[in-house]
């Protein structure tokens, strides 16, 4: 199964690993730091047309993570999987 995250992106459940605010857990030291560090390491694909409200880290056979930008709130996105699961 696949998840839309916004702006005709998709991935497969399979690869995601965790769904967050990102207002919620920016304010943490330590998310910050991780995101800081996922941008400098080029992992981080901005799938915005508008500020971002949430991410997506996401299992990558190339690289250890990637971490995708949503500007669907995490529940929108934890809705659609929800929702998803109840089909299979």
């Amino acid at each position: 199964m696949y998840l839309h995250i916004g702006n005709n992106q998709m991935l497969p459940e399979r690869r995601i690993i965790g769904i967050f605010d990102l207002e919620i857990t920016s304010q943490s030291k330590i998310t910050s730091a991780f995101l800081k560090n996922a941008e400098e390491e080029s992992v981080v694909i901005d799938v915005c047309e508008d500020i971002p409200k949430s991410f997506l880290v996401c299992d990558h056979p190339y690289h250890r993570q990637i971490v995708y930008l949503s500007q669907l709130n995490s529940r929108t996105l934890m809705g659609r999987v929800e929702e998803q699961e109840k089909r299979v």
